[in-house]
């Protein structure tokens, strides 16, 4: 797996995709980060639970570089592989290395079909005037109906955007996101309104992903965690901008500090 992203630029061989080491974010005296660190594996799920507050949204803010040292003050370093350093770039440059962002609330083209959403996310060459001449080529084409297949979109094709349900329209967004072949995927409580049968099928989504791009799911709904954590997988707790605990879901479960901060008895 590690030689896979080499070659596409991103250098995991003494690392994991993604980290962050004693990283602290101060809003104007408000510390939202204290030294936290955190390292997620090459094509490894991490679920990031905690109350509100711990710092999980700004966290990923600094990953993709919405929060940056002119509207905070941020120590601490934060990698993609061994030697990207994602603090010294700005958005449109980390999005154009591979690391796609998925906020709580889904984005997508309402006039337009499900397939032009697609073909209007897919990477590559969007100055204007390649946008009036280009044409979907063969990869791109079978890329587009992989999506759609993974996103269990294919009979909503041709539907416009704005008549998907809420779940859908959240599949549809991860679908946008995939079309531009992702390193890093990051999700905002992807589950957040949605009904339990649409809950279940987003973590069978997610899962189908494991290994294809590494992910980190921020999420409340504990059972949606459960599906995603299954009894091995990592995950970090949250509190006061730091790491509370690592490990399995049954494991911080049972810690005495994650219960009393954010499970509750």
């Amino acid at each position: 797996m590690s030689a896979h992203f080499l070659e596409k630029g991103i250098d995991t061989t003494h690392t994991g995709i993604l980290y962050v080491e004693d990283l602290s974010v101060n809003f104007d005296g408000f510390q939202a980060i204290n030294k936290l660190s955190l390292t997620i594996d090459v094509g490894e799920l991490r679920c990031v639970i905690g109350p509100n507050g711990a710092g999980k949204t700004t966290l990923m803010d600094v990953i993709t570089g919405k929060t940056r040292s002119t509207i905070a003050d941020i120590d601490g370093s934060v990698y993609l592989g061994s030697t990207i350093d994602l603090m010294t770039m700005n958005e449109p440059q980390i999005a154009q290395i591979g690391v796609g962002r998925k906020f709580q609330k889904p984005t997508v083209f309402e006039q337009h079909p499900v397939w032009e959403n697609l073909e209007l996310a897919m990477a590559g060459d969007k100055s204007w005037h390649h946008s009036l001449v280009a044409k979907v080529d063969l990869e791109g084409r079978r890329l587009m109906e992989s999506v759609l297949a993974l996103t269990q979109l294919e009979s909503e094709a041709y539907r416009p955007g704005g008549l998907l349900s809420h779940g859908q329209k959240q599949r549809l967004e991860i679908g946008m996101l995939l079309m531009q072949q992702p390193k890093l995927l990051l999700l905002d409580e992807p589950v957040a309104g949605m009904t339990d049968e649409e809950t279940m099928r987003l973590a069978e989504l997610l899962n189908s992903l494991r290994g294809q791009c590494s992910m980190m799911v921020v999420e409340h709904d504990m059972e949606f965690v459960a599906a995603l954590a299954g009894e091995k997988g990592k995950v970090t707790v949250l509190a006061e901008g730091s790491v509370l605990a690592e490990g399995t879901l049954d494991e911080v479960k049972r810690d005495e500090r994650v219960i009393e901060s954010y499970l509750g008895r």
